[in-house]
């Protein structure tokens, strides 16, 4: 190589860095690797920001139906008999038998147990003894009686026949007096018989009740009491046993909450479902809702009583039942889905930046559509349909609901028109 040619080698050297022992090369390569990385970030940002940029808002529709729509009222409560009757004891004494158990079917006037009743057997022979002997003491005083009647009457005869001389007027006096105080003998042995009779039927009828009897046609529902018990009456009767009456027939008490209770009348239909048998619905009506409420934990609610038909005794007192109770039924309506009633239109916004490449990387603050959402008439809502994929409002008229759909009117709507429920990006 001549020396011309080493000169310019060297200069060449001098200017890309080739000095210095290789140190100049090594910052190249740091700065072009550092270059292209960078690249590789603003080319991935415009990727993504482009990707982003395409994404369009798509609205999800439902089709309006023709159906029928059934509004209803939940409200929970327990089974209980038409009638329920305890059975008590108004006497006190120990338990001979008892004749029922649980479950038992029985009859008006069916002996249900019986307490010990020597103390009261002696009781109503005493007073028939009383009575007999206050018949006797009227027995003589009528005999006294008739004795002084007949005594002032010779009395008299004789005054008459001697003139006035005797007997005297004293002694006239005195027998007369002896009359009347027979008399007066006779009406107390009269009361007499009346009081000891009176205290023979009370006795008897005290006798008669340790027998303890059903006062109904129905069920034993709880039996309390066993032979041998000693039951205490002499503050409150004691409950011996608890009967239903004709448990085909049975009444369902529900809770009704306060803000349902102005839908609930008397006669509507029922149904409802117990835990024993979760797959089975039971029918129902309406007999009666009280005015007077009740308060729980600060909830009002109205009880509410169902009539309900038992035929298969399959329900039993105190079952817990959830009731769902017609209000109201609308046939062959038009039914929107009720996410489309609640459905408003999102906003639409548009960036202020720079467009192109300088747009995407560094985009100005998004500016709002200021113009406002179409208003529904009073009394009125709205429904939204696309057009030219833009949501378009229809005014409709709602009517009742049942929480997942609402029956809807107007003039412009029809069967199968598809309604928005929602949005979703795409």
């Amino acid at each position: 190589m001549s020396e011309t040619q080493h000169s310019d080698t060297e200069d060449i050297g001098r200017a890309i860095g080739l000095e210095n022992g290789g140190m100049g090369t090594r910052r190249w390569v740091k700065w072009l690797v550092g270059g292209g990385i960078l690249v590789l970030i603003i080319v991935g940002v415009l990727f993504w920001l482009g990707r982003n940029g395409q994404q369009t808002l798509q609205y999800r529709t439902a089709e309006i139906q023709r159906g029928d729509l059934t509004v209803s009222v939940t409200a929970t409560g327990n089974l209980a008999p038409t009638n329920e009757v305890e059975v008590g004891s108004e006497l006190s004494g120990i338990v001979q038998t008892v004749l029922v158990n649980f479950n038992d079917t029985v009859a008006v006037g069916q002996p249900l147990a019986r307490l010990d009743a020597t103390k009261f057997e002696a009781l109503v022979m005493q007073s028939r003894a009383a009575l007999a002997s206050a018949r006797a003491r009227h027995q003589q005083a009528k005999a006294t009686l008739l004795q002084t009647e007949r005594g002032l009457k010779r009395l008299q005869r004789a005054h008459t026949l001697s003139g006035g001389r005797a007997p005297s007027a004293g002694e006239l006096e005195a027998a007369e007096a002896d009359l009347e105080r027979a008399r007066a003998d006779v009406a107390a042995a009269l009361a007499t018989i009346d009081q000891a009779n009176a205290n023979l039927r009370v006795d008897e009828t005290n006798l008669s009740k340790t027998t303890i009897v059903s006062p109904i046609n129905g069920t034993v529902l709880q039996r309390n009491v066993d032979p041998g018990q000693t039951v205490a009456a002499s503050l409150q009767a004691p409950v011996l046993f608890v009967l239903a009456e004709d448990l085909t027939r049975m009444e369902l008490q529900v809770a009704v909450d306060e803000a349902d209770v102005g839908q609930v009348r008397e006669g509507q239909a029922a149904t409802f479902t117990v835990d024993a048998y979760p797959d089975r619905s039971f029918a129902a009506h309406i007999t009666q809702v009280r005015y007077g409420s009740q308060i729980t934990d600060g909830v009002v609610t109205y009880t509410t009583l169902l009539d309900v038909a038992n035929p298969d005794r399959l329900l039993r007192p105190g079952m817990t039942a959830t009731a769902d109770i017609v209000v109201e039924q609308v046939n062959d309506a038009l039914l929107t889905p009720n996410a489309a009633l609640r459905f408003r239109p999102p906003q639409q916004t548009a960036p202020t930046g720079g467009r192109g490449v300088m747009g995407m990387i560094m985009p100005g603050p998004p500016r709002r559509d200021s113009r406002p959402a179409p208003s529904a008439e009073p009394g009125r809502q709205r429904l939204w349909v696309v057009r030219n994929n833009q949501p378009v409002p229809i005014a409709v008229a709602t009517g009742p609901t049942d929480g997942v759909s609402t029956v809807i009117t107007g003039d412009t709507i029809q069967p199968g028109m598809a309604v928005i429920v929602g949005t979703a990006m795409r």
